[in-house]
């Protein structure tokens, strides 16, 4: 995988480097083609997979464009959290592109459910985001965590939480050629009744903040910042997705500003908190490889 400055408005674009023509997929929730277990992109019968991490760290890192040009149908997992991806993104640095962000903020409730999980938006003058996940495990159960986002709580809170899932997952995704690459150094596993790595969890609560981090990168595929307090419950990719697509149709529950418009930042506006990113490098950006 490399990936290379875009310009302004690009979005995060996949580039299938091994295939020649409509090879092209903007990182958008109309693109979201599959959400089993992870997040697929797909245009013109093109697709890339497991995309939330990357998408995460780019959302947690504050980056808005960038060209990804991959030579297979699947991200690399990497270590199986963010990590790795945002310590790039460090290493090589970012800029300013010189034109403001849009904001999209939340008015009014937004919900959806399956009947198993919920996942919704309520008003807030900050980001914020609210998970609990409930597994009948015993190195599971119960867990739940609340943020504010920023770069810096991002970083520090959530970006090592790694991937999980069991053993039964893992024979699934690789029967249907994906997570060819899994193994215990880029993903907690676990049989039936506990956990199987050596080296056991980063931090206690790493199932929820992986959960956390990927809803981050799943919301990020509105292409838009949002301003907005995120609950969810027993939810996963495709109700982070559903959500997207309800909150879309619900035009009246949601107001589009911009970050620098003074107009927009009038009477109850004024309140908002909007994240800062840090700046990593005010030097032209250039393309890393993984």
């Amino acid at each position: 995988m490399v990936i290379r400055p875009a310009g302004v408005d690009e979005g995060i674009v996949f580039v299938r480097g091994d295939l020649s023509g409509n090879n092209r997929i903007k990182a958008n929730v109309h693109n979201v083609r599959d959400t089993t277990l992870a997040t697929t992109l797909g245009l013109n019968g093109v697709t890339v997979s497991t995309v939330e991490h990357l998408m995460s760290a780019f959302s947690g890192m504050g980056v808005d464009n960038a060209i990804v040009e991959v030579d297979a149908p699947e991200v690399p997992i990497m270590d199986g959290s963010a990590r790795p991806f945002v310590d790039l993104l460090k290493d090589v640095g970012t800029h300013v592109q010189g034109k403001g962000k849009k904001l999209l903020v939340i008015k009014e409730k937004i919900a959806v459910s399956d009947g198993e999980g919920t996942a919704m938006f309520l008003p807030s003058a900050e980001f914020r985001i609210t998970y609990k996940i409930e597994f009948k495990h015993p190195a599971i159960g119960i867990q739940s965590y609340e943020m504010n986002f920023s770069d810096v709580s991002y970083e520090k809170e959530i970006c090592e939480a790694r991937t999980f899932g069991f053993l039964r997952d893992v024979e699934y995704l690789q029967a249907k050629g994906l997570a060819l690459g899994g193994s215990l150094k880029n993903a907690v596993v676990m049989d039936d009744h506990r956990i199987i790595n050596k080296d056991g969890l980063r931090f206690p609560d790493e199932f929820v903040k992986h959960k956390i981090l990927d809803a981050i990168g799943d919301l990020s595929l509105l292409g838009i910042p949002i301003i907005g307090h995120f609950i969810a419950c027993k939810s996963g990719h495709r109700l982070n997705n559903l959500l997207l697509k309800e909150l879309l149709i619900r035009k009246e529950c949601w107001a589009l500003l911009s970050r620098f418009s003074k107009e927009g930042l009038l009477n109850e506006l004024t309140s908002l908190r909007v994240p800062s990113f840090q700046v990593l490098d005010s030097a032209p950006a250039t393309p890393f490889a993984i």
